[in-house]
C-alpha cells in the first residue's frame, strides 16, 4: 500500500487562477476588448489558456504579438489591466467540484488559505465574489511578499501567519511555479493537471498529480491510498 502524502495535514494552501477559479473567460474578454480598441485581431480562448497564469506581460505578447521593447508594450499591458480589473468577475467561476472540495475540508476539520501571485487588487475582490470562500483563513499575494512564487515564501508566511507547521500542510496548483515553491518549502504539492499550466512529467515523490478536485478529497479523506 501507497503512503498517502496528505497524512496529518492541518492546512490547505492553494493557488487561485488555474486551481480554484476558471478566470480565462474574463481575462479573454478584457484582452480582447483592448484588442479591438487599438484595432488588432481578437484572439481565442485556446490562444491564451496555458499563459493564463503567467500574469498581464505574457497575455500582452501573445494578443499583440509584441515583446517588452515594444514602445507601446506598457501602455497595453496598463489597459488590459484596467479592464480586467472591472470585469474580474464577469464570467469566472469555480471550477467543477471545488464547491463541494471546500465543504469537506471543512468537514474533516482542516484549514484552508490562497497563496497566489496575483496582485492584492484583483485577487481580493474575486475571492470575495464568491461565498463558498467566506471561510478562507488567509489571503498572501505578491503585496505581502519580496519575491513571489516559485519563492516559497508565500506558503512559508501563511503557515506562520496561521501557526499551522509546514510538515502539516500542502500546497495546490496549476503551473510549475507552484510545484517549485512547494517543493522548495519541502510540503507536499497537489499539482492539477485540470488547470492552465502546461505541467512537466511528475518526477517527484513529494507530488500527487490529479485531473480533478474530487481526487484531492479522497486523499484528504483516506490515510493511505
Amino acid at each position: 500500500m501507497q503512503k498517502n502524502l496528505l497524512n496529518n495535514i492541518k492546512l490547505v494552501l492553494f493557488d487561485l487562477d488555474g486551481t480554484l477559479v476558471d478566470t480565462a473567460p474574463d481575462f479573454l474578454f478584457s484582452l480582447n476588448e483592448v484588442l479591438r480598441k487599438n484595432k488588432y485581431d481578437q484572439v481565442f480562448l485556446e490562444d491564451i489558456r496555458s499563459h493564463i497564469s503567467d500574469g498581464s506581460g505574457m497575455l500582452t505578447k501573445v494578443g499583440f504579438g509584441i515583446n517588452e521593447v515594444d514602445a507601446n508594450f506598457e501602455k497595453y499591458k496598463r489597459e488590459l489591466l484596467d479592464v480586467y480589473k472591472k470585469n474580474l468577475t464577469r464570467s469566472s467561476k469555480l471550477f467543477s467540484d471545488i464547491k463541494e472540495l471546500i465543504t469537506q475540508i471543512k468537514i474533516l476539520g482542516i484549514d484552508y488559505g490562497i497563496v497566489t501571485n496575483k496582485p492584492y487588487e484583483y485577487a481580493s475582490p474575486l475571492i470575495n465574489h464568491f461565498k463558498e470562500f467566506k471561510e478562507c483563513k488567509i489571503l498572501i499575494c505578491p503585496d505581502h511578499l519580496t519575491k513571489a512564487k516559485p519563492s516559497p515564501e508565500g506558503i512559508l508566511l501563511a503557515c506562520s501567519k496561521l501557526d499551522i507547521e509546514p510538515k502539516h500542510t500542502c500546497y495546490v496548483g496549476d503551473h510549475i511555479v507552484d510545484i517549485d515553491a512547494a517543493l522548495a518549502a519541502d510540503i507536499p504539492i497537489v499539482s492539477c493537471s485540470y488547470g492552465y499550466g502546461d505541467l512537466p512529467d511528475k518526477t517527484n515523490a513529494n507530488e500527487l498529480r490529479i485531473d480533478n478536485p474530487r481526487s484531492l478529497i479522497e486523499c484528504l479523506k483516506n490515510k493511505d491510498v
